[in-house]
């Protein structure tokens, strides 16, 4: 009796560890990076040269590689959020057509296409605000989409829960040091940047109308267009602010690769601080020279 006691528990053993073995196999062993390493890039120096602080954040898309220095802080991003707003009005479905009129009380300082107007179609703000970072267009913009609420809902939408925006032109350029209001980070801005141009935020036809009009920019001439060859396409949106805030946002089309996104955000620690352009053609040659 005691025998047959025996001979059954080790059966009811037995079966229960292979039981338990089909229910809960070990975990498979953790899939190889097919990711080259990110390369490593020393901005410190140019730091020390230009006596500001600079944030970078660029992806090569074809081979997931990034390089990223102070990617993670936060910066001013001036007038660099056109960009994003003219995606926002894109992907809110905003007639282009539409005609928006507006007074003189709405005409800000730094607005070369709409300052001798009173009315301008929804397509003309967004050339404006982009080419020449019309102010007056970029809130006729805001007003669009439902002012700086109405931007971070798009932004949330998109996945970028870090791009704070809060006050309109100009004020939005204020860059008051530990100020969150209007402010990003590197990684954040180029997150959103390669969701509306070369990403699903948008329809491949309004994808190509915002890609279309940033590769016209004149802006950024001396900025990320600086850093690469004269023949490489670039669309890109500068910014400048107080505290010496100079940005440059943009995706780059090297030819036979694939398009490299690059977001640029420098400050300085006085608010009355200049800038040197020459700090982020720098940086972008470092960058490009690193991931080719």
């Amino acid at each position: 009796m005691l025998v047959r006691t025996l001979r059954a528990v080790v059966v009811l053993l037995v079966f229960g560890l292979v039981g338990a073995c089909a229910t809960e196999p070990p975990p498979p062993p953790p899939a190889a990076s097919t990711a080259a390493p990110a390369p490593r890039v020393d901005f410190a120096d140019l730091e020390a040269r230009f006596d500001a602080r600079l944030g970078v954040y660029a992806i090569d898309t074809g081979t997931g590689r990034e390089i990223a220095h102070r990617a993670d802080e936060r910066f001013n991003y001036a007038s660099a959020i056109k960009s994003l707003l003219a995606g926002a009005v894109l992907r809110r479905n905003v007639d282009l057509d539409k005609v928006v009129a507006y007074t003189d009380a709405d005409v800000q300082p730094n607005s070369p296409v709409t300052k001798d107007r009173r009315s301008v179609t929804v397509r003309e703000a967004a050339e404006a605000a982009l080419l020449q970072s019309d102010n007056t267009a970029a809130n006729l913009l805001f007003a669009e989409v439902g002012g700086p609420a109405g931007l971070a809902a798009v932004l949330r939408d998109i996945g970028d829960t870090t791009t704070h925006p809060d006050r309109l032109e100009v004020e939005l350029n204020s860059a008051i040091p530990g100020d969150v209001r209007d402010t990003s980070t590197p990684r954040a801005m180029a997150g959103s940047l390669r969701a509306f141009l070369l990403g699903e935020a948008l329809p491949a036809d309004k994808r190509d109308l915002l890609v279309g009009i940033m590769r016209r920019n004149k802006t950024g001439t001396e900025l990320i267009r600086a850093g690469v060859p004269s023949e490489w396409p670039v669309a890109d949106k500068t910014g400048t602010g107080d505290y010496g805030t100079r940005n440059d946002i943009g995706v780059i089309w090297p030819p036979g690769h694939a398009p490299i996104v690059l977001a640029l955000m420098s400050s300085r620690a006085t608010a009355d601080a200049s800038y040197d352009n020459k700090l982020l053609a720098e940086a972008t040659s470092r960058v490009m020279d690193a991931l080719r």
